[in-house]
C-alpha cells in the first residue's frame, strides 16, 4: 500500500496522472492501477472523474494529508534503521560499576560532539543487572567486565575491546610483604559482595590457602578506595591503569604475590543491531579501547624499590 500512497501523493503533487508517471518515472497506465488499487483497499473513490483531467474529492484531500505523514513516518523509521543515516535519536548506554570513573568522560563527550542529535542516557549497575535491562529493552549497549575468554549469556553479543589489570596495592608508608600469608592478615578495602574483582581476587586467595581480612566495603567509589589506602588504612585491590597516573604513583605501592595474576576483559554487550546508532556505537568502542591502550596496562606497575617517607629517613650527617 506505501507504493500506492506515494502515487497518490504525486498524482497531487503533479495535477494529474501524466505528470506522477513522470515523476515515479511509471507508466500512466500502471499509476491509474495504483490509484484505483488504493481506492478498493480503502473502499472509497478518491477522485472525482466527472472532470478532465480527474482530481482529488474531499475525501482524497483528507487521505492526502494522511498518506503524507505515513510516508514521512516511513522513512523516519527507515532512517533508524539505516546503518548509512547518520546517528540521531536516544542511546541508552550501561557502565558496570567498576567501570564508571571519571575517564570514560573523554569518550563519552567525543560522540555527542561529533553526533549532536543522539541523546544518551547513561545507567551504573552491577553487570547482572545491566544484562537483565538488555535483555528487558531497558538499555540499548552496556559497556562490562568479563573474566577472560568468557562472554555475555546468550542471546546477548560481546564485543571484547580492551583488557584490564588489576593490582594489590598498599600506602607507600606500608609495611605488609608480599605474599598471601601477609596480605591475609592485613584489612583490606574492598568492592561489595557481589563484585566480579573482589570474587577473584578471593579466589586466587583462597586457591592460596588464605582468606582476606575485609576491613572496608566501599561500594564502587575508587577515588575513596585510593584515599583510604594511601591513609594507610589497609591495601585494596585496584586497576594498573588507575594507579600508573602521576598523582598516585608515588603515593601507594604495589604488592604482587607469587602467581597473582587478575587480569578482566572490558566488553561492550548488546542484544542486536541498532541501526542509525551503530556508529555511535563504534566511536564509543574506540574511545574506551583508545583509553586501555593509552594507559599501557600490560606492563606492571612496580617499583625498584619500596619508598620511605621523609619523616622515616635516617638523617645524613653534614659535612
Amino acid at each position: 500500500m506505501l507504493d500506492d500512497l506515494r502515487a497518490l501523493v504525486e498524482f497531487a503533487q503533479a495535477g494529474s496522472i501524466a505528470g506522477a508517471a513522470d515523476r515515479l518515472y511509471r507508466t500512466p497506465s500502471a499509476i491509474t492501477r495504483q490509484l484505483q488499487r488504493l481506492e478498493a483497499a480503502l473502499g472509497a473513490e478518491l477522485l472525482d472523474r466527472s472532470v478532465k483531467p480527474p482530481r482529488l474529492n474531499s475525501l482524497g484531500s483528507r487521505v492526502l494529508e494522511q498518506a503524507r505523514d505515513l510516508l514521512q513516518r516511513t522513512e523516519a523509521m527507515k532512517s533508524v534503521a539505516s546503518r548509512d543515516a547518520e546517528p540521531h535519536g536516544l542511546l541508552r548506554i550501561g557502565l558496570a560499576h567498576a567501570l564508571a570513573e571519571g575517564t570514560l568522560i573523554k569518550p563519552i563527550r567525543a560522540l555527542t560532539e561529533k553526533y549532536p542529535k543522539v541523546r544518551l542516557r547513561l545507567l551504573s549497575a552491577l553487570t547482572g543487572e545491566l544484562f537483565n535491562r538488555l535483555l528487558a529493552s531497558e538499555l540499548d549497549v552496556a559497556v562490562v567486565f568479563l573474566p577472560e575468554g568468557k562472554t555475555a549469556p546468550s542471546p546477548l553479543l560481546t564485543n571484547i575491546i580492551a583488557s584490564d589489570r588489576m593490582e594489590i596495592v598498599q600506602s607507600a608508608a606500608g609495611n605488609i610483604d608480599d605474599d598471601w600469608e601477609s596480605l591475609s592478615r592485613a584489612p583490606w578495602v574492598l568492592n561489595p559482595s557481589g563484585c566480579l574483582l573482589r570474587a577473584s581476587l578471593i579466589d586466587q586467595m583462597e586457591r592460596a590457602g588464605f582468606t582476606p581480612m575485609v576491613a572496608a566495603e566501599i561500594h564502587y567509589n575508587i577515588h575513596l578506595q585510593l584515599a583510604l589506602i594511601q591513609s594507610g588504612y589497609g591495601v585494596g585491590l585496584l586497576p594498573a591503569r588507575f594507579i600508573a597516573r602521576k598523582n598516585c604513583r608515588d603515593t601507594v605501592e604495589v604488592l604482587r604475590p607469587p602467581s597473582f595474576d587478575l587480569r578482566l576483559s572490558v566488553a561492550i554487550t548488546r542484544i542486536g543491531q541498532l541501526g542509525a546508532l551503530e556508529k555511535a556505537v563504534e566511536l564509543l568502542e574506540h574511545g574506551i579501547r583508545h583509553l586501555f591502550e593509552a594507559a599501557d596496562t600490560t606492563k606492571p606497575v612496580t617499583r625498584s624499590r619500596r619508598r620511605v617517607p621523609a619523616n622515616r629517613r635516617e638523617a645524613r650527617p653534614r659535612k
